[in-house]
């Protein structure tokens, strides 16, 4: 069967389970990773490309990893680098030993039981990054941090698979040597990267940014780039996506890459979860079933408790604790690898193989549920968590997201005037713009700003709108401000919102979508030259005070844009 006749067959049925778990309002991922079990080995058997989709999946863990990076800039890394750093290594450290002891007591061979105890410890990074994106939640407190210790987990991943993998046929000092090789690439690479960064990057950004076009395919070609790179020099290309994320997030222009990036990343990542799906061992289910149990149960209850008491040990709250918590509730991708590889050098069993397989499933499947419904959960098991806060100090938590209630969508013309009135009712303001002469002039003046495009969607998502109380677009274009007053409806339904419309037409049209005023420059200029004649009459003497008025007052519009 051709590729493309296969991979559309596949994508026909993800739609229809994803249309049925939509119905059933159950978690996307779960309905991928089901359809991915249906074109598997076990039901239909149609999946036959797994190179090609193979390419098509890690593609999209590519555009997942860079947008992730895009919201990682150093103030952020800064924020809660060393909680990660802490709790990421803790997690590791007390997951596997405990995993170990329950392996032994299971009956497994100690050096079986040392690959199911680190395979336990290491939870997906991908999945809880697409849930965390659909939750939007990639902005708060608890989010950034378990960003952070997932990618501090990614980093020891890396690290294991490297050593299992050279441990075949190689001697100890060999793999020592590659070890070293590895990290003196890694400091080379990351100096070239950082002169790039200051030298050559700021300005090819901003040219790129010229253009929608360019900025996407530029963006594109940066960030699978810096990933096959660090490939090829031995790193994984997750580490090499999420640095050239890192590298633009400093940028203006981070979110509206981002928002580009987003629905390209959704459809490639569809296939890394049909492809879990499509490789689920379920042979001897009945020998593994019971220790999978035991093994899931683990990983859903005790992952979470451990990162909950070390949350509170370094300070956080019991909330940002728990939300933390929840995120290492599954084994990841690496899990499986690491097994597998097991499994090829002799240490594993098929068996154990099949069993570390199905805790994935299990708890991959039952922690979508725990980290979607979070929120829920929390007032529910309150009373339960406060008997694991063994240390009585907290951090004083601060929302890091920064709430606007006056945006102002087009600097252009005449938005200073917008933003001394937004200053004058005292409201704290942001400008969006997709102009990179805009953007410099609010950087040179100090204003609050966005870069990207007031018509997508996904753009005006990220926006930290959420307790707007105006909005006002200097733009013209009649789709663009429909967009706007559908997407602010939707959020803040009682906010004012006012609009640019040139033709009655228009203005009647933005009124029934639910504009509070539009603003009609052709008209409002008539009106006030009408009352200019009814004021000053034919006075000649009267017209040319107010064109030297007028003058005056474009001067310092010009100087005030410079």
């Amino acid at each position: 069967m051709p590729v493309f006749v296969e991979l559309s067959i596949l994508l026909g049925i993800t739609t229809l389970v994803a249309i049925l778990v939509r119905m059933l309002k159950q978690p996307m991922i779960i309905g991928y990773i089901l359809a991915g079990v249906i074109v598997g080995p076990y039901v239909l058997n149609i999946l036959h490309a797994t190179e090609e989709l193979e390419v098509f999946s890690k593609v999209g863990i590519v555009l997942l990893l860079f947008i992730v990076g895009l919201h990682l800039n150093p103030k952020v890394i800064k924020e809660v680098g060393k909680i990660s750093m802490l709790a990421g290594i803790g997690q590791v450290v007390f997951t596997s030993i405990v995993g170990f002891v329950i392996a032994i007591l299971l009956g497994i061979s100690k050096v079986a039981a040392i690959y199911v105890a680190i395979a336990l410890t290491f939870s997906s990074t991908i999945i809880i990054l697409k849930l965390l994106s659909d939750k939007k939640d990639l902005q708060k407190m608890y989010a950034k941090i378990a960003v952070g210790f997932l990618l501090v987990q990614d980093i020891i991943a890396s690290i294991i698979l490297i050593v299992v993998a050279m441990l075949h046929n190689q001697a100890g000092t060999d793999a020592l040597t590659a070890i070293n090789l590895v990290v003196l690439k890694g400091a080379a690479l990351m100096v070239g990267l950082m002169l790039i960064g200051v030298y050559v990057l700021p300005k090819l950004i901003k040219y790129v940014a010229g253009s929608q076009e360019l900025l996407f395919i530029f963006s594109l070609a940066w960030g699978t780039g810096l990933a096959s790179l660090f490939l090829l020099l031995g790193f994984s290309v997750e580490i090499g996506a999420l640095i050239a994320g890192v590298s633009l997030s400093s940028t203006a222009y981070a979110d509206e890459i981002s928002s580009r990036m987003r629905p390209l990343r959704d459809f490639f990542i569809i296939m890394f979860f049909l492809l879990l799906g499509s490789h689920m061992v379920l042979d001897d289910l009945g020998k593994i079933v019971i220790p999978a149990l035991i093994f899931s149960f683990y990983v859903l209850i005790g992952n979470p408790v451990i990162m909950i008491i070390l949350m509170n040990y370094l300070g956080y709250s019991r909330r940002t604790s728990f939300m933390s918590g929840l995120t290492v509730a599954q084994i990841s991708e690496f899990s499986l690898i690491l097994a597998t590889i097991g499994m090829q050098l002799g240490h594993l069993s098929r068996e154990t193989l099949s069993m570390v397989t199905l805790v994935g499933i299990i708890t991959i499947t039952a922690s979508s549920y725990l980290i979607l419904y979070a929120e829920k959960l929390y007032p529910r098991l309150e009373n339960v968590i406060k008997y694991l806060e063994f240390f009585t100090h907290n951090k004083n938590e601060q929302n890091t997201v920064t709430y606007y209630t006056a945006v102002l969508f087009g600097y252009d013309k005449v938005g200073q005037d917008f933003i001394q009135a937004f200053e004058k009712i005292d409201e704290k303001y942001c400008v969006v713009d997709f102009n990179p002469v805009a953007i410099e002039q609010l950087d040179k003046q100090g204003v609050p700003y966005f870069f990207g495009d007031a018509s997508d969607v996904e753009f005006l998502a990220e926006l930290p709108i959420q307790k707007l109380k105006i909005a006002v677009s200097t733009i013209s274009d009649l789709e663009t401000n429909r967009i706007l007053i559908k997407h602010i409806r939707a959020i803040v339904p009682k906010s004012i919102i006012v609009v640019v419309a040139h033709t009655v037409e228009d203005t009647k049209d933005l009124y029934a979508a639910g504009a509070s005023y539009v603003i009609m420059p052709h008209h409002l200029g008539a009106q006030h030259a009408v009352k200019l004649i009814h004021k000053m009459g034919v006075d000649i003497v009267s017209f040319k005070e107010e064109k030297q008025k007028h003058l005056e007052l474009i001067e310092e519009r010009y100087i005030r844009s410079l």
